[in-house]
């Protein structure tokens, strides 16, 4: 006896938490600004961010 195969594929809605491709899109968009802001922190004060934080 075979098993019936499904006729149509369910639309779920895509999940907005775990390793899906909407998380790891939005992490790369924050990355990117993360970095353009550190680069800019770094041009207008002549500091690193660590010694612009004071860690250093």
């Amino acid at each position: 006896m075979t098993q019936p195969k499904p006729t149509v594929t369910p639309k779920l809605p895509t999940p907005k938490f775990g390793f899906n491709d909407y998380a790891e899109r939005m992490n790369g968009r924050a990355a990117m600004i993360g970095f353009v802001l550190a680069l800019a922190i770094e041009y207008l004060t002549g500091q690193g961010v660590l010694n612009w934080l004071g860690l250093l």
